[in-house]
């Protein structure tokens, strides 16, 4: 072999390993909003995707990004992702945010997690055939309502007056009020509603229950309450009022008892439809999933430091006794 042919032979060499880099598929990206920092259900998710196959860091990237209950940060946070051309956006934990993600885009999919009707709410056209960009799962709404309120009411006497707490700035919430008031009247229990816009709105809501004969607390779902679970358990543990929450956790951090659809389930959900977009099903074929599972946790050790004598008929239904 000539010298000429050695030069030309060595940078051919030298330049086959830039060339088969150049050749590597770009790790996909998937822009995931949630409302703050929470990582069982980061893990949740994070389990759905590697059931398709996807493991962060290894062959895809996650670009969390979190706005702590200010909604208006959506718009900034969904332009940065669309400008980092993310190849899927997860939505995952309110209508209102899911619907700031539809309309900051009309071409990257969209994956959300909610808790009410996606067709009611103009997210899709229909559930079994989403069409456009985006798909998810929605867990159970308004019918768990009716189930929460007859559970605390085994707890308490006829007539009972029940503080429900709201965020008036949830999309959900006056259809939720709406459903409750309906299960009240046949209940023969009287709500009053407070609205909680803030952390500092808890201790003001909880203040003027001492003008207010209450004899039941249920905060429904909602980001900010997920947030300030510990805060608010620690609120209703002074008044030594019975309470019912939507999701476990509360239970777990001394609230009396939860019931409601696992959460988790949803996440993970969503995971595996953000690993199947990424294999290339388009999230408009996709059929919206309903979340379904429901338990009911109960704090018995916080009933006894309440002095609270629980239903045999709810012990007995109960997934869970936390002793």
């Amino acid at each position: 072999m000539n010298r000429r042919a050695l030069i030309v032979s060595g940078v051919a060499a030298a330049a086959w390993p830039l060339a088969a880099r150049a050749q590597q598929p770009k790790m996909p990206v998937i822009g995931y909003i949630g409302p703050y920092e929470n990582n069982n259900r980061v893990y949740a998710f994070n389990k759905g995707l590697s059931e398709t196959g996807y493991t962060r860091g290894q062959n895809v990237a996650i670009e969390y990004r979190w706005i702590d209950s200010h909604y208006e940060r959506l718009p900034t946070i969904l332009s940065d992702l669309i400008e980092r051309r993310v190849d899927v956006i997860a939505a995952v934990e309110s209508t209102k945010m899911a619907l700031a993600a539809k309309a900051a885009t009309r071409t990257i999919p969209i994956v959300f997690r909610i808790g009410s009707d996606p067709v009611a709410s103009g997210l899709v056209r229909s559930l079994n055939r989403p069409g456009e960009n985006l798909t998810g799962n929605t867990t159970l709404g308004g019918p768990l309502g009716q189930k929460q309120l007859q559970m605390l009411r085994e707890l308490l006497h006829a007539d009972a007056v029940v503080a429900v707490l709201v965020n008036p700035a949830n999309s959900n919430t006056a259809r939720e009020i709406e459903d409750l008031q309906a299960a009240a009247r046949l209940l023969n229990i009287h709500l009053l509603i407070f609205d909680i816009g803030g952390p500092s709105d808890l201790e003001a809501a909880f203040a003027r229950f001492a003008d207010q004969a209450i004899d039941g607390i249920f905060p429904i779902a909602e980001p900010l309450f997920f947030q300030q679970r510990e805060h608010l358990v620690a609120l209703v543990a002074r008044k030594a009022i019975p309470a019912i929450y939507t999701d476990r956790v509360f239970a777990e951090a001394g609230g009396l008892m939860s019931y409601g659809t696992d959460i988790s389930e949803g996440f993970r959900l969503a995971g595996t439809y953000v690993g199947r977009i990424l294999k290339g099903e388009k999230a408009g074929d996709l059929p919206v999933q309903q979340a379904t599972k429901v338990e009911l946790i109960i704090n018995l050790k916080t009933a006894r430091t309440l002095g609270i004598t629980m239903s045999p008929d709810l012990l007995s239904i109960a997934n869970e006794v936390i002793e």
